[in-house]
């Protein structure tokens, strides 16, 4: 199919101004093919995915008044992007610990963000110590084992923990059926709890397509990463068969980003509503998502009156 298409050849790998690489991983892309100024000139464009999406969840936290733990998230998540594309750029060690840890400590805003809802405050500032000293741990363990396998298992971890206490929070909060299971006695009139219930149950809807549509783009993008790593010789000889730009299409890795970078960013998103939804606040905003090719953004309602 792309034999038809017209194509250039790629250029040779060649040296790169950045010196040798001293990270402890180097992708399937190959290095200064494009540019002697970025070592993986794919894997680091991708990234602007990050720093796009970081634009929109600052500007909505901002213009919206979300909680300020969500604005930073989002400015951890800058630097992820930030970082991700001085690393690949590079490839140098410094820069993937600037990559790989503002990933672990992103996520640790965020487990703070959740199990630190509600708390007394004592309660708040133990956890936000004991998570500071977890992320402390981890950058210092990890700097020791130079195991990328560790930040990656550190980093699910985290991240599934977040994500099902979210889920269940989520669940037991809006589902009206485990409310009242729970023992929600209100004494609402019948026709407002109605309206409430429709409520959630249509705000759950969309949460949980959130979900499914955060949940799909991580495992396609890790499925795409894996097959880029089994497959490497075979696709680097295919994008040299196919020259440029068709070749870009096959760098999995660049794939991985523009997946995670979508998925993070719902995370986010969800996040933000579900803080909301479990402050009793459901009626002070909305999602906007006009289609699934958009990404969601949640607004307050009364801006929109005004």
């Amino acid at each position: 199919m792309f034999s038809d298409l017209p194509s250039l050849p790629y250029p040779p790998a060649g040296d790169g101004y950045w010196g040798s690489v001293t990270s402890t991983l180097n992708w399937c892309e190959e290095d200064y093919y494009a540019t002697q100024y970025s070592a993986e000139i794919v894997n680091s464009l991708t990234n602007l995915i990050f720093v796009y999406l970081a634009a929109k969840g600052i500007s909505s936290c901002l213009r919206n008044g979300h909680d300020r733990v969500f604005l930073v998230a989002f400015l951890s998540y800058l630097v992820i992007g930030l970082g991700s594309f001085c690393f690949h750029s590079t490839l140098k060690y410094p820069m993937q610990l600037l990559d790989e840890l503002s990933m672990i400590y992103t996520a640790c805003v965020l487990f703070y963000a959740v199990f630190s809802r509600g708390r007394s405050t004592l309660s708040a500032v133990v956890i936000g110590v004991s998570i500071t000293a977890l992320a402390a741990f981890i950058t210092g363990y990890y700097h020791y084992l130079q195991n990328p396998v560790f930040h990656q298992n550190a980093f699910a971890l985290l991240t599934a923990v977040v994500v099902l206490q979210s889920m269940y929070s989520m669940e037991k909060t809006l589902r009206p059926s485990r409310r009242r299971a729970a023992g929600d006695s209100s004494s609402r009139p019948a026709a407002e709890q109605a309206r409430i219930d429709c409520r959630d149950t249509a705000i759950l809807r969309n949460m949980w397509q959130m979900i499914a549509c955060g949940l799909t783009s991580i495992a396609a993008g890790f499925l795409i990463w894996n097959l880029d790593n089994i497959f490497c010789p075979s696709l680097r000889r295919w994008r040299r068969d196919v020259g440029l730009p068709w070749g870009i299409l096959a760098e999995g890795h660049g794939w991985w980003h523009i997946m995670t970078g979508i998925a993070a960013y719902f995370n986010l998103t969800w996040s933000i509503w579900l803080r909301y939804c479990l402050n009793g606040k459901q009626d002070e905003v909305e999602l906007v998502w006009p289609s699934l090719f958009c990404v969601p953004i949640v607004e307050r309602t009364r801006r929109k009156q005004q």
